[in-house]
């Protein structure tokens, strides 16, 4: 065990924090040239490695990263005259299906060369939303009433495949050559900011609106090299002098943050809610507590676009924690202050089926 590893966790005693979570961080620790671990309140179980972790080594860890390399979230102002939830909702572009070298949106460059899923937003926990920033708490790029698309989504099969081709090889172990992985990785990088771009844009163009450049695109999958060592984030986004969203739920608000978080949080922050359920325990616990179309209008008067009823029970808000105590957390550590509260209209997950 790395003699200089340590383990902090960013939360409060009110805050519930599996201990599985905590077992994982505990775990990482214990690599070869880990230095430090902290965990984010946002902290939750994942596949082999804690969710809502930054994590600094000497060595680097693909799977520390995950398959979603370049997962983030990206804010972009958009003006709609009259933004009536319904009309709107009905809509929405169908974002399953791949832009083509036909669309006009096709871009003249594809980090990697990789083509297949462009424009397009996955499942799990990615989505499109339009909301409105309900309160301004501190000046900033948005004011009350503006309107926003939040964008959530990664690099679609190509950070997998970049993640499958270390594993095949080497398992859960170290990169054997850090640079040729980093090139990979940055294009993945690369390409999640790119396709969450192309979806801001098929959208606002749906809803007869233009979409703005970002006010916000930020990065919650993937390493950084600082000061020689390796800042593996998984979960938790940069927070080291910039602005970042903080998505709550689709039926809760979510929190536009300046970061401000020094070297014992690793430079991080929340990405998000954090699950307090996985999968399998919402989808069971939420087809007795709800019907599918209280799914689909939210507590806040949202609509969800989901035609996948499976996924509305795994990605219903009593799904994760509350969102109000994740920023808290922050807050309190003094790693973010609190700039804007946005309230959710519509939210896309993925097209209704016929």
């Amino acid at each position: 065990m790395s003699e200089h590893a340590s383990v902090r966790v960013f939360a409060s005693p009110g805050s519930w924090i599996e201990s599985d979570a905590l077992d994982q961080c505990h775990r990482v620790a214990a690599l070869d040239g880990m230095r430090h671990v902290a965990g984010m309140p946002d902290l939750h179980p994942g596949k082999g490695a804690p969710i809502g972790a930054a994590m600094l080594s000497s060595v680097l860890y693909p799977f520390l990263v995950g398959s979603d390399i370049g997962c983030g979230i990206a804010v972009f102002p958009i003006t709609i005259k009259r933004p009536h939830r319904e009309r709107l909702a009905a809509r929405f572009p169908d974002l399953d299906r791949p832009l083509t070298p036909d669309d006009d949106l096709w871009p003249a460059d594809i980090p990697a060369g990789h083509p297949e899923s462009l424009g397009t937003v996955g499942r799990g926990n990615h989505f499109v939303e339009l909301a409105r920033v309900d309160a301004v708490l501190r000046g900033g790029r948005v004011a009350q009433g503006d309107l926003v698309l939040i964008v959530h989504s990664g690099s679609r099969g190509l950070g997998e495949s970049i993640l499958r081709a270390h594993t095949e090889v080497h398992g859960a172990g170290p990169a054997a050559d850090p640079a040729a992985y980093l090139k990979a990785h940055d294009d993945a990088v690369r390409w999640g900011s790119l396709n969450r771009r192309l979806m801001a844009e098929r959208v606002a163009d749906a809803l007869g609106a233009e979409p703005a450049e970002p006010i916000v695109d930020e990065c919650h999958n993937f390493v950084e090299v600082r000061d020689g060592l390796y800042l593996h984030r998984k979960g938790a986004a940069g927070g080291d002098g910039k602005d970042v969203l903080i998505a709550g739920t689709r039926g809760t608000p979510s929190y536009l943050v300046a970061g401000h978080a020094g070297a014992e949080a690793n430079f991080s922050v929340a990405h998000g809610a954090g699950r307090k359920m996985s999968r399998s325990d919402a989808l069971r616990r939420n087809k007795v507590k709800h019907t599918v179309a209280e799914l689909r209008r939210t507590a806040v008067g949202s609509l969800v676009v989901c035609g996948d009823r499976q996924l509305l029970f795994e990605e219903a808000p009593t799904a994760y924690k509350r969102i109000e105590q994740v920023v808290g957390d922050l807050v309190a550590h003094e790693l973010a202050t609190p700039v804007a509260v946005t309230i959710p209209l519509v939210t896309y997950k993925t097209r209704e089926r016929s």
